[in-house]
């Protein structure tokens, strides 16, 4: 016999573990599948997803110990505490990172447990409609169940005619459990992966090239904000290619060798010993059987959704990377929560406008809203309030005076149209221009907000007095 549930989460990860206690919450009975066990020592399903698994939580974590490794070899002298030269424990890092991963991947399982979400793991497909309910098949058990929400993420994109063995040449994964620091790290894509993990290797002893097949660095980004971070990056001994057209990759030994034609058209040949491939992802849709209840895809792979993830077919919702949009985690847990508030007859929210982004560099790079090249595509008048950190007594007592906050604003109403930052701590600035966006604020109404001093804080309330060319400290 079936087992039947209001509410049935394919997949675990941000969008659908949080979709999965929200409709709980909400008084339906839930049930969540999981099929990936990830790098789980007994190979059972683990939740969280490629976030908690082998992204954003693990590539922190790697984040947080090298800079740490950097700054006892080149930032603590400057404030007068001495250490003799350090030493990275590589597999001790890796170790500890393992045990974050585990310990959040667990709290969900306790989550669901204090929601009364009932965890089923296997992979969720579809079979048929029986009534008002979806027959779906989780692993070996059928299973019914009235809403179905499709969150099965995304994996990534490889190139033709290289193999990821993920030991020599790897992918996200492997890129987080490399066994030594590399003598020479070759990364293709200098996205936000390629970035984050350049930057973990290079803190660490690697001489880091990245290789990026658009002519412009961080496109997406305000340009002034993309300069500053190249010019940080280049200083950090980060090499980014731009321009360029992988033609040949081949794997020999314990080495890697790329021939590539630079943006000049000249042939190049660069040697390193691993190579990261991260050149974006694919939404993960095989195994739906999508075709068989006929659920629409698009050309690439995504399930086709209205701007409320509803799909075209009846009860059937779909969240996160796995639809269009930014495959950002946040995005993802957003649209989970707007869906099963749904669901339950409430009005449900998720702005896409609104969402930040965020790469974990040193300098952090943080955005929301609209850049200044977009703003000026648009035809749209705005004024600009720029401050650089250097102005900042926090940030001068931190040693941490790379990069600035930029506000735009619009020139007839004053609402804020986008905060762009690059800097220290951009990550947990950004809200203060998220919050703006979401309620409509004006630059002049943070302007008026008292920040505590001295903070990191004051930079974003001096750019909104810069809009109107009144900045109080620089």
């Amino acid at each position: 016999m079936s087992k039947q549930f209001d509410v049935l989460v394919i997949g675990g990860g941000p969008g659908g573990y949080v979709a999965a206690i929200r409709a709980a919450q909400l008084g339906f009975s839930v049930a969540c599948c999981e099929d990936q066990a990830y790098a789980d020592p007994d190979g059972q399903p683990r939740l969280g997803g490629a976030c908690l698994n082998v992204g954003c939580i693990p590539t922190k974590a790697l984040l947080h110990t090298s800079h740490l490794f950097a700054e006892a070899q080149h930032g603590f002298a400057a404030q007068g505490i001495r250490v003799g030269q350090p030493e990275i424990d590589v597999g001790r890092m890796i170790e500890r990172k393992n045990g974050i991963v585990s310990q959040l991947t667990g709290g969900i399982r306790g989550l669901f447990k204090k929601n009364k979400v009932s965890f089923l793991p296997g992979r969720g497909a579809f079979i048929g409609r029986s009534g008002d309910s979806w027959q779906m098949k989780v692993g070996d058990e059928m299973v019914e169940a009235t809403q179905v929400i499709i969150a099965t993420g995304s994996r990534a994109r490889h190139l033709p005619g290289i193999a990821v063995d993920n030991r020599i040449v790897c992918d996200n994964v492997g890129a987080l459990d490399i066994d030594a620091v590399p003598k020479k790290l070759a990364i293709i894509g200098a996205g936000v992966i390629g970035l984050e993990m350049g930057c973990v290797w290079s803190r660490l002893g690697s001489e880091v090239t990245l290789l990026e097949a658009a002519p412009t660095f961080l496109a997406s980004a305000d340009s002034d904000v993309a300069r500053e971070a190249a010019k940080a990056f280049a200083k950090q001994g980060l090499s980014i290619k731009l321009g360029v057209n992988i033609d040949n990759v081949s794997v020999s030994g314990e080495g890697v060798a790329l021939v590539y034609t630079d943006a000049q058209g000249q042939a190049q040949k660069l040697d390193a010993d691993r190579l990261i491939v991260s050149v974006g992802r694919v939404p993960n849709t095989d195994g739906l059987n999508a075709e068989v209840v006929g659920l629409q895809l698009d050309d690439k792979g995504y399930v086709v959704v209205d701007d409320r993830c509803r799909t075209k077919l009846p009860n059937v919702w779909a969240v996160g990377d796995v639809v269009r949009g930014p495959m950002l985690a946040h995005k993802a847990m957003e649209e989970g929560v707007m869906v099963a508030e749904l669901m339950a007859g409430q009005a449900g929210h998720c702005n896409h406008d609104t969402i930040p982004w965020v790469i974990y560099t040193s300098p952090e790079i943080a955005w929301v809203g609209k850049t200044e090249n977009q703003l000026k595509a648009d035809g749209v008048a705005y004024k600009v309030g720029k401050i650089p950190f250097m102005a900042n007594g926090r940030a001068l007592g931190m040693g941490e005076t790379t990069g600035f906050v930029k506000m735009l604003a619009c020139a007839q109403t004053d609402r804020v149209l986008g905060l762009h930052i690059v800097g220290v701590n951009a990550s947990e600035l950004i809200m203060e221009g998220v919050t703006a966006l979401e309620f409509g604020a004006s630059a002049e109404d943070i302007a008026r907000i008292c920040h505590a001093h001295p903070t990191l804080s004051e930079v974003v309330h001096e750019a909104a007095l810069a809009c109107d060319k009144r900045p109080l400290h620089f």
